[in-house]
C-alpha cells in the first residue's frame, strides 16, 4: 500500500505568511489525485511539502504509513517530474534515466532493464544516446518521466509537468501521462492551474484557493454540484454563470422556485437553452454583446436585460447570432445551482 496523508498541514512563511492553512487530505493507493487551483493557492507548495522540499509548519504528512515530516527527500521512496524536466544537457538520455538508479547502487544489468523497459513504455528507444538538447519538448518531458519510472517510486509528483508544451502536444501528453499511471498504478499528486487538465485526469480533485482546500471528490461530482461559489466559478469552460439575485428579484429575470432571501444563483452556460427547455425553471433576457464561434459549438456573451450582469450561453454548431440581439434562455429547475452571498457555501 501507498496510501499518502496529510492531516492538518501547515506552511508558515518567515513574517508570518501562512501558504497553507490546515490541509487534510487523504490520497489511496494508486489513486491519481490533481491538486487545481489559480496561481497563488498553495498546491506546489503542498506538493513541496510531500517531497520534502519544504518544511512542513504544522501536522503530519504520511507516506504508506509513515510519517515523514523529518525523513530527507531521498528517503521517501518518491519521485518528481518538474516542468522544466530538470534533464543533465551534458548527458545522454539513458544516462539521464540511469543517473538515480547508479547514485543508489543498484546493480548495472537491472539499470540496464530498468532504463529500456522505462523507454519502450514512453516509446523514447530511438533517443536513447542523444542528449536533450536534440530533443522536442515532448520527447524531454517523457525522459524526464522515464527518470522517475525506473526508480520504482511509492508515490509519483507531478509539479505542472505540461506548461511548457504548446496546446496540441499538452493534449496528447496528457492522455499518455493517464495511460501510464493506469499501467503502472502508482499513486500520484498532480499540480495544474488548468482545469480542463484537472477534470480529464483526476480521480480525486481537489480544489484549492487561499491555502485552504474548497472541495475534494470526483471530478464530475465537482463539476455537478459544486460547494461553494469558488469551485463553482472555476471548474467547467466556459466557467459557471454566476448572478447575485436580491429578495425582490432582478429584471429580466424569471424565476419561480428559489430559496428565500437574497441568493446567488448558478447556471452553466451549456444547460441554457433557447427552446423553452422548461416553464418552470429559468428564464433570463439576454442582448448579445459578442459571439464567439469555436467550431462544433459557438458561446453567445450577453447582459441581463441589457444592462444587467455579464452572462455566457453556449449553443451546438454554428449560431447566427449578432451582437444587439435579444434573446430568451431557459435552464430546467434541476440545472440552477443555489448559494448563499455571505458565506459562498450551496444552499440545499
Amino acid at each position: 500500500m501507498s496510501d499518502v496523508r496529510l492531516e492538518g498541514v501547515r506552511k508558515v512563511y518567515a513574517g508570518g505568511v501562512e501558504a497553507v492553512k490546515g490541509v487534510s487530505l487523504d490520497i489511496a493507493d494508486g489513486q491519481f489525485c490533481v491538486l487545481v487551483g489559480p496561481s497563488g493557492c498553495g498546491k506546489s507548495t503542498l506538493l513541496r511539502m510531500v517531497a520534502g522540499l519544504e518544511t512542513i509548519s504544522g501536522g503530519t504528512c504520511a507516506i504508506d504509513g509513515r510519517v515523514v515530516n523529518e525523513i530527507e527527500p531521498a528517503e521517501r521512496d518518491i519521485a518528481m517530474v518538474f516542468q522544466n524536466y530538470a534533464l543533465y544537457p551534458h548527458m545522454s538520455v539513458y544516462d539521464n534515466m540511469a543517473y538515480g538508479l547508479r547514485n543508489r547502487g543498484t546493480p548495472k544489468d537491472e539499470i540496464d532493464a530498468r532504463v529500456k523497459e522505462a523507454a519502450r513504455i514512453l516509446e523514447v528507444e530511438p533517443f536513447l544516446q542523444r542528449k536533450p538538447k536534440a530533443l522536442s519538448g515532448g520527447q524531454r518531458q517523457r525522459v524526464a518521466m522515464g527518470r522517475a519510472i525506473v526508480r520504482k517510486p511509492k508515490v509519483f509528483l507531478f509539479d505542472e509537468p505540461l506548461s511548457n508544451l504548446d496546446a496540441k502536444l499538452r493534449i496528447q501528453m496528457r492522455v499518455e501521462i493517464k495511460k501510464l499511471q493506469r499501467a503502472l498504478k502508482t499513486t500520484s499528486i498532480y499540480v495544474t492551474h488548468d482545469q480542463l487538465e484537472a477534470m480529464t485526469l483526476a480521480d480525486q480533485l481537489v480544489v484549492m484557493n487561499k491555502g485552504q482546500v474548497e472541495q475534494a471528490g470526483a471530478p464530475l461530482e465537482l463539476y455537478e454540484k459544486p460547494q461553494t461559489v469558488f469551485v463553482a466559478g472555476f471548474i467547467g469552460a466556459p466557467p459557471m454563470n454566476l448572478v447575485t439575485v436580491p429578495e425582490s428579484g432582478l429584471p429580466g429575470l424569471t424565476l419561480p422556485e428559489r430559496p428565500p432571501g437574497p441568493v446567488v444563483l448558478g447556471v452553466r452556460p451549456e444547460h441554457l437553452h433557447e427552446d423553452g427547455a422548461s416553464p418552470f425553471g429559468l428564464a433570463i433576457e439576454i442582448v448579445v454583446t459578442a459571439v464567439e464561434a469555436v467550431g462544433a459549438e459557438t458561446y453567445l456573451y450577453g447582459a441581463l436585460n441589457g444592462d444587467g450582469p455579464e452572462l455566457i450561453v453556449r449553443v451546438a454548431g454554428r449560431a447566427t447570432h449578432v451582437p444587439g440581439q435579444r434573446l430568451t434562455a431557459t435552464a430546467a429547475p434541476d440545472q440552477l445551482h443555489f448559494f448563499n452571498p455571505q458565506t459562498g457555501k450551496r444552499i440545499g
